[in-house]
């Protein structure tokens, strides 16, 4: 059913990344309800996606990455998506986080071409754990309970992080935490092997289960100075960040996944008061047709802004509102589209046997991924009766 990215692969390192994705999803479709079921990381699947070098596809050219594009990146996500979401995901933050520090440039030169280095060499993976249970998701601005504080010329970390994804098999920690002199907010490079370091596995989830996101748990963590890697401005807001579409692109794929699983069996499944499959009646018709239209909408938006990212870098202070609308378009849409997609096959869509009912579990957890949909909502507002 690859006739949904003809419209969308453009050059032939598309088709090369989009080929070599698909082979990867295929292979990881057959194990992902075992994943699910028993809510266990994904070993298997990163070793292959290590195998494929696919950790190093954000890694800028200058140090051995192919440095893809973020119009690339989605259309990678996407592919791996309707394969195993959980796994897309979590290879999501790690690319996601590599292009955004190359974008930014906030980190110091010698620490950015180590990690990558590192990366390339040994296939370390990388998260960030910003969330804690009292502040919630970052993007509502609380500050991190963890603490920073100076000791001997070296930096002492205590707190507790929720929401880590990909927590049993991280290499890197990017750690949110307040120094405790000055009550600014700082990130903080850590290395799994640190001592002190300890995951607790609180992961009891009904959606996105195979992310593994425990909590990390830091007792008298001790790095040295230079693991601060970036300080946090309270007062100055963060760059719109074009690499979060990774999000979006995972939902979507889940929908690709729904829509392709509810045509396959309306060609298959014909009960005996039917002399045809189920595909020709008008009402089944009608029904994939109206989750083309939505699909159409959603990934023609979200690779329209993707492109424009790419093409005009000078812009990207002002699509903050584009990028959030894109994952509010996308993440409502792929819940639509997989409740569309279980009406057509029925009662069957409920039984543990069929990926319909994982994708309705993972789909729904986009809801919850950043932004929030009130806070796109408010910031379309605010924009909308701005008067600048």
């Amino acid at each position: 059913m690859n006739d949904i990215y003809e419209l969308f692969i453009r050059t032939e390192r598309e088709q090369e990344l989009y080929e070599k994705a698909k082979q990867l999803a295929d292979r990881f479709r057959k194990r992902a309800h075992l994943y699910d079921e028993k809510a266990a990381f994904p070993f298997e699947n990163f070793e292959e996606l290590k195998k494929a070098k696919f950790l190093s596809l954000t890694i800028p050219k200058k140090y051995g990455g192919q440095e893809i594009s973020l119009y690339e990146f989605l259309l990678v996500q996407e592919t791996i998506a309707q394969g195993d979401a959980a796994t897309a995901l979590s290879l999501g933050w790690h690319l996601g986080i590599i292009m955004n520090i190359a974008q930014e440039r906030k980190w110091k030169e010698s620490v950015f071409s180590q990690v990558c280095k590192e990366i390339i060499q040994y296939q370390y993976v990388i998260n960030s754990a910003q969330s804690e249970k009292a502040t919630g998701s970052p993007a509502r601005g609380g500050k991190p309970e963890t603490t920073a504080k100076k000791r001997n010329g070296n930096w002492m970390i205590n707190g507790r992080k929720t929401y880590t994804s990909m927590a049993p098999a991280l290499d890197y920690f990017i750690v949110s935490a307040t120094i405790m002199e000055t009550g600014e907010v700082a990130d903080f490079l850590i290395p799994r092997l640190t001592k002190g370091i300890k995951i607790e596995e609180t992961w009891d989830t009904l959606g996105m289960r195979g992310t593994r996101s425990d909590d990390l748990i830091l007792e008298d963590v001790e790095v040295p100075e230079e693991a601060l890697v970036e300080m946090k401005s309270q007062k100055k807001k963060g760059n719109p960040q074009g690499w979060l579409l990774h999000i979006p692109a995972c939902y979507i794929g889940i929908a690709i996944a729904a829509r392709n699983e509810a045509i396959h069996f309306a060609q298959t499944y014909q009960p005996n008061s039917l002399s045809h499959p189920i595909k020709e009646l008008p009402e089944v018709r009608r029904k994939i047709a109206e989750i083309d239209i939505e699909l159409m909408t959603a990934r023609h938006f979200m690779y329209s802004v993707a492109e424009k990212w790419d093409q005009y870098p000078d812009k990207h202070l002002h699509m903050g509102p584009e990028l959030a609308a894109v994952k509010y378009v996308a993440t409502n849409t792929a819940v639509k589209i997989v409740d569309q997609a279980m009406r057509i096959v029925g009662g069957q869509s409920l039984f543990t046997s069929s990926p319909l009912q994982r994708f309705y579990r993972d789909v729904r957890a986009g809801l919850h991924n950043p932004p929030a949909d009130d806070i796109t909502l408010s910031l379309l507002a605010q924009r909308a009766f701005s008067r600048e």
